[in-house]
């Protein structure tokens, strides 16, 4: 998938996101999304794709940007009424970041629809500094949205946008593995059948507690959180920590000194 592919199916997105079950979609992730946001700290996050979804809306970092591509039409772009800075990337495998400069990255549906995903992820790592973390929402090909794209791609009837790939979760670990990226959570949502109606996605609502208790790994959609890696890096504590640690050794060492004087 060229570039151009690659924007174009991403637009295709967009447009899919406001449909029922796209509001579906955007529900359950907005709310995994600021569950997650909310407790990671730092100074500077970037949520790269989908501006007119703000899942960066729980952060307490003083630096937000949201980056789009050179597509997003000017409606989507303004943003900053609501006081979010935007920055526009004219390609997602170029980022317009210094190396090791952000603190959290958020990827809603990006790599699925890039031209290029590993570079993508090869981007991200690197403007993400040491110990810095990573969300990605993807959809789940072992799911029964996923079951009902193959047949509906067999059929020419497609209920999820058509995409260059959707990934599964083993090989975004692997992906994520191979940089170095760990992954600390990941979460499932959307068990709901692949309805496209209001009605009758809420009549099926009951099916997001039944599948997270007994298929939790089938959802439709799926968030991956990851944190940067360095090796030969460990974070360690204040240094008043080691002198609490060898205070009590220290004490009778010098009581014996002291006796030892008086003898």
């Amino acid at each position: 998938m060229d570039s151009a592919a690659s924007e174009k199916s991403i637009i295709a997105l967009d447009h899919w996101l406001q449909t029922p079950v796209g509001a579906y979609v955007r529900s359950w992730e907005q709310s995994c999304l600021d569950e997650l946001t909310a407790d990671i700290f730092g100074y500077n996050a970037v949520q790269i794709g989908l501006p007119q979804i703000d899942l960066l809306a729980a952060s307490r970092m003083p630096n937000k940007w949201q980056a789009a591509t050179r597509t997003s039409s000017a409606s989507e772009l303004e943003l900053s009424v609501t006081g979010k800075q935007i920055a526009v990337a004219l390609d997602f495998a170029e980022l317009p970041f210094a190396s090791s400069s952000l603190d959290l990255v958020v990827l809603p549906h990006v790599l699925e629809f890039a031209a290029e995903p590993h570079q993508v992820l090869r981007e991200v790592e690197r403007v993400l500094i040491p110990e810095g973390q990573l969300i990605i929402a993807g959809f789940n090909p072992a799911s029964l949205w996923g079951a009902r794209q193959l047949v509906g791609a067999a059929l020419h009837s497609h209920y999820l946008p058509v995409a260059g790939e959707f990934i599964s979760m083993p090989r975004m670990k692997d992906w994520l593995k191979l940089l170095n990226l760990g992954v600390s959570r990941s979460h499932f949502g959307c068990y709901a059948p692949a309805f496209r109606s209001t009605k009758w996605l809420g009549r099926f609502a009951f099916m997001e507690r039944t599948g997270q208790k007994y298929w939790p790994y089938l959802g439709a959609v799926y968030v991956v959180h990851a944190i940067k890696r360095v090796k030969g890096m460990r974070i360690i504590g204040p240094a008043w920590t080691k002198t609490k640690a060898k205070a009590p050794a220290t004490v009778p060492a010098a009581n014996s000194t002291q006796k030892n004087h008086h003898r």
